[in-house]
């Protein structure tokens, strides 16, 4: 299929699109899911395909320049008109579109792969994954619901704890082999992997009482990423057990260190619009979704 020659590569267009409403190469980076290089990468093709200078970069931030400004206008309102006609579409066979904003991790270790028996019962619903580091803006409808982890304090939505968490060191069988750790103090002579807020573990290190700067760190942008560090025997990752569950089953990754600690102030949040109900079909994967958690926790 011929190309047109006036239309540059979507993938850029999409990587300038973020670039030009964050800011910032690295936050438009961590919401496509890819590497800052890969941003800049895509913005000096398009930059090259057009001919223009579309940014002016300073020494630590980004600016637009004017014919940037008025190419993000146009890029911006192309996308919008493309989601309208989806929407459309979608509508026009019937379908109903349930938007669902979550952390990839989450979407990719424990959503996915139960999924299959929500769209064989309700096969209407147009479900729509949106994994992404950033918290959407639920009020001003870019999701219909979020999933997140933490501590359930977000404002401008309403915060349904799902699941609290059970944390442990965890890391593939031939490092735990060859690491030999016998304490949790051992677990200090150890690469530890974990994003950049490491929140799991200051909780583990404080309920067993070591100190995290004896230890060396290295910080990734997403869970997903540190788990598979930790499955490629770089590191130790501090486990969520009941959200990869299904890695410690087929060996992927083990416990490497007791104790396992459960922790009920941070875990995986139903996140809702504070001033709005629920459309029908969000309520159904809602009520879906805490069924499935229950299920996944009595197991």
């Amino acid at each position: 299929m011929r190309s047109s020659p006036l239309l540059p590569s979507l993938p850029a267009l999409r990587a300038f699109a973020a670039v030009g409403r964050l800011g910032s190469f690295r936050r438009a980076g961590e919401e496509l899911l890819i590497t800052q290089s890969a941003v800049s990468h895509h913005i000096r093709v398009l930059e090259t395909a057009l001919g223009l200078r579309l940014f002016d970069r300073h020494a630590r931030t980004i600016s637009l320049t004017p014919v940037g400004e008025r190419y993000l206008d146009r890029v911006s309102a192309a996308f919008a008109m493309i989601e309208e006609a989806t929407a459309s579409a979608t509508a026009a066979i019937g379908l109903q579109r349930v938007v669902v904003s979550l952390l990839p991790s989450f979407a990719a270790t424990w959503l996915l792969p139960r999924l299959a028996q929500f769209r064989s019962d309700h096969p209407t619903i147009d479900l729509v994954l949106d994994p992404t580091l950033r918290l959407v803006d639920l009020a001003g409808g870019e999701a219909d619901l979020a999933i997140r982890y933490g501590d359930g304090s977000w404002t401008g939505c309403t915060a349904e704890l799902l699941m609290s968490e059970q944390l442990a060191p965890v890391g593939s069988p031939a490092f735990a082999e060859r690491a030999g750790i016998a304490d949790p103090g051992d677990v200090l002579g150890h690469l530890w992997l974990h994003t950049r807020s490491n929140v799991d573990w200051h909780i583990w290190e404080e309920a067993v009482g070591i100190d995290s700067r004896r230890a060396q760190h290295l910080a990734l942008a997403d869970y997903n990423i540190v788990l598979q560090a930790a499955i490629d025997g770089q590191g130790i990752a501090m486990g969520r057990l009941r959200q990869i569950a299904s890695k410690i089953e087929s060996g992927a990754l083990v416990v490497v260190s007791a104790p396992v600690v459960e922790y009920t102030g941070i875990g995986h949040w139903l996140l809702l619009p504070e001033r709005r109900g629920l459309s029908q079909p969000a309520a159904l994967f809602a009520a879906w979704l805490r069924q499935e958690v229950q299920k996944s926790i009595s197991d």
